[in-house]
């Protein structure tokens, strides 16, 4: 870990909550849908004023405070399929459990712009939350980020790893806007109300 990433690890350990947004790095990949996950956190710290972004735990951390809870986010650099690898490195360091972790990410069998959470499960075919189930285990929450299915599953790789549509945007912003006004709710653990305010806020 580069000297200046563990002087900013060690002054924010009273981290209680590590989130997760799950995507590739580089700019080729920076408006694909499968990269969803990267945008959300992106819009939780720049609502909730976190810190700048830093490199850290093979990614790129930004901690803050939403409510009472402290909160590191994380977009792991190691590419979507070993993601599991820098996630269980920062809840090692930060001494958490899985109840602590929450992955944001794309979801396939839910509609375009729904965001729905559960707490475990599969990983559906999901190349990021199966790395971090090999790491770590399946008992984490997850913020499913609707993508919608392209129609077969030959079409899969190619619409995940797509860009979304210019008369995609402003809904796209939209759900990113909503996650990030309604996330104290999801530091608090009302994940219920939480996907309740964001309906509403879409509808």
């Amino acid at each position: 870990m580069l000297p200046e990433t563990l002087a900013f690890a060690r002054a924010t350990r009273r981290i209680v909550q590590l989130w997760v947004g799950l995507g590739n790095p580089g700019a080729e990949y920076a408006l694909n849908r499968h990269n969803v996950g990267f945008m959300a956190v992106d819009s939780i710290a720049e609502v909730h004023g976190f810190e700048p972004w830093k490199k850290g735990f093979q990614g790129w951390i930004s901690a803050g405070r939403i409510g009472t809870e402290r909160i590191l986010l994380l977009k792991p650099a190691t590419y979507m399929n070993d993601s599991g690898r820098s996630v269980g490195e920062a809840l090692r360091f930060y001494k958490l459990d899985l109840d602590a972790l929450t992955a944001f990410h794309d979801e396939l069998d839910l509609d375009p712009f729904r965001v729905k959470v559960k707490k475990g499960g599969g990983a559906a075919g999901h190349n990021g939350l199966r790395s971090i189930d090999a790491h770590l285990g399946q008992d984490y929450r997850r913020v499913r980020l609707g993508i919608g299915h392209p129609g077969h599953k030959d079409r899969v790789t190619g619409y995940v790893l797509g860009n979304y549509a210019k008369a995609e945007m402003d809904d796209l912003s939209d759900m990113l806007g909503a996650v990030a006004a309604e996330a104290s709710l999801l530091a608090a653990g009302d994940d219920a109300r939480f996907m309740n305010e964001v309906a509403l806020r879409l509808a």
